[in-house]
């Protein structure tokens, strides 16, 4: 039986810094002129906040299409993108050394995201001492849990509240989409879906069976702290893919939102080496899909699904 890995968390330790530094030049070397910038994040960042003791290091780089071998000589393991999309991933574990290694393109939302919310807790240590003893808060949760013999993974989802209200204090008002995890996030992704289609109907949605299906994709996109939109995206054989859904809150309408969330769903797939989307459109949607270079395309949904006699079949190359 796979044995359980619990959290830890640590006061702070001042040797942290010196850690960063040295992965930190490691990095930028084995990156080379496609690195612009390393920076430190996360708990291990902010002076005096107890944290796991993990260094989390961003690198910002020009194209995101780098070669792993350069950072596997120094010891890391690729670990993907988790629920971000635009991220790689690396790690290395170590008896005396445990580092997350997030790359980044420039510009990417979720490096300017960071860099606030470890700002904010270095420049407020009221804040900072409230998060480590949330931080503390969680790990006797996960303790009680584990004297019952059940398994706690609530340490990051539970945080999620904490950091969203920093997020807003700060002021990052920038779009990001994500991979649906948090259960505020699946409470949007219902909300969005009940309201915006099925209601029309009316039904209750019959495709929440699609929530835990590898070959579904539910993405959420934000502004800021605030969730403002959802996609649905289905995964085809032969490198196609189908928008099922994709939707703007109506009170977030008319700045091109939609426009602009449906060219990251689309950035994100080409980045997986899908050659097309398709969509069947309503009536009312045509006008939208025409004004982002969709055109006339076959759907050929390979389950045989046969969509409203009312909706035209709209594709785009990606």
């Amino acid at each position: 039986m796979k044995k359980t890995k619990y959290v830890e968390v640590i006061p702070y330790d001042s040797n942290w810094p010196k850690l960063f530094e040295i992965q930190a030049t490691a990095i930028k070397k084995a990156l080379g002129d496609n690195c612009i910038a390393i920076h430190h994040i996360g708990s291990t960042s902010v002076p005096g906040l107890a944290a796991k003791p993990k260094i989390d290091i961003i690198a910002e780089v020009q194209n995101l299409d780098l070669p792993h071998n350069t950072l596997l000589n120094l010891g890391y393991t690729y670990r993907g993108g988790f629920s971000i999309p635009f991220r790689k991933n690396f790690t290395v574990r170590a008896i005396d050394l445990s580092v997350n290694l997030h790359i980044f393109e420039h510009n990417d939302p979720e490096i300017e995201l960071n860099l606030l919310f470890r700002d904010y807790l270095r420049n407020n240590p009221d804040v900072r001492d409230e998060y480590a003893a949330l931080k503390y808060k969680l790990i006797e949760k996960e303790s009680a849990h584990q004297k019952k013999d059940a398994i706690y993974r609530g340490y990051t989802l539970d945080k999620h509240d904490f950091i969203q209200d920093i997020l807003k204090k700060t002021g990052f008002n920038r779009l990001r989409f994500v991979i649906c995890t948090h259960h505020k996030e699946w409470s949007a992704v219902k909300e969005y879906r009940q309201k915006y289609f099925f209601d029309k109907v009316p039904i209750q949605d019959p495709y929440t069976w699609t929530f835990n299906h590898p070959q579904h994709d539910h993405l959420i996109l934000y502004q800021g702290a605030e969730i403002i939109g959802y996609a649905h995206i289905q995964l085809w054989p032969d490198a196609r893919a189908a928008m099922r859904i994709i939707v703007v809150d109506e009170a977030r309408r008319n700045n091109n939102f939609g426009g602009k969330f449906l060219a990251l769903c689309e950035k994100w797939l080409k980045s997986r080496n899908y050659k097309s989307i398709h969509v069947e459109s309503s009536p009312a949607a045509l006008a939208f899909y025409r004004k982002n270079g969709y055109v006339e395309m076959p759907f050929n949904d390979p389950d045989g699904y046969e969509g409203s006699i009312e909706d035209a079949a709209m594709g785009k190359l990606l």
